[in-house]
């Protein structure tokens, strides 16, 4: 039985990736890391579906017994993805997508090497303001702020394995299937299992 990877997608606000994830969920043998947090469900969010919520007490034994892959303090409420979960499912064959910020996704990647980290670009920056602005969400302040961050988060792309521009979204989500797939066939951790099983037939 093959085992399951990890797959961590990045990439800024209004990229897309969360639209690629849900997409490369549709698979089969696939699996959403679903992170713990600290702060308050908002409206519509289920528990063990969009976050596990948890007590702060909750949260700091996990991180004392080293159970997550990476965790975070953002603005006040703490973050971190469960590790016990991602292993079991790569265990039983799952591939396992997780969508994360950066900082987590270097994390994880010093934790657990076998990570593979694919960062989505938008096609430009234009496009990505022109993105921003029709959600209606932010003043124009707040998006030259995001723009700026943007160009912070870009600056780290060559910490990752793979880049998608998420020009036309169906060529993007192609694409990310594609580099899924070629992982399954690097020799890497599986070479000497294949010779062995070729040596078998003589």
């Amino acid at each position: 039985m093959k085992h399951g990877k990890l797959f961590v997608f990045s990439g800024p606000s209004a990229s897309g990736k969360g639209t690629i994830c849900r997409e490369l969920l549709k698979e089969p043998d696939t699996w959403l890391s679903v992170s713990l947090t600290t702060r308050q469900p908002r409206e519509g969010e289920l528990h063990g579906v969009h976050y596990y919520f948890v007590t702060r007490e909750e949260y700091d034994k996990t991180v004392e017994e080293d159970g997550f892959l990476e965790h975070a303090e953002i603005y006040g409420n703490c973050y971190g993805t469960p590790k016990k979960y991602a292993l079991e499912h790569m265990a039983a064959g799952e591939d396992v997508i997780l969508e994360i910020e950066m900082q987590g996704a270097l994390q994880i990647k010093k934790a657990y090497p076998e990570a593979v980290l694919i960062f989505v670009l938008p096609p430009s920056l234009k496009e990505l303001r022109n993105r921003i602005r029709k959600r209606g969400t932010e003043n124009e302040e707040q998006i030259a702020v995001r723009m700026k961050t943007t160009l912070e988060e870009i600056g780290l792309l060559e910490k990752y394995d793979y880049f998608l521009i998420n020009d036309d979204l169906e060529e993007a989500i192609q694409t990310a299937r594609a580099i899924m797939k070629a992982e399954h066939c690097r020799t890497a951790g599986q070479a000497k299992a294949l010779i062995e099983r070729f040596k078998e037939e003589e």
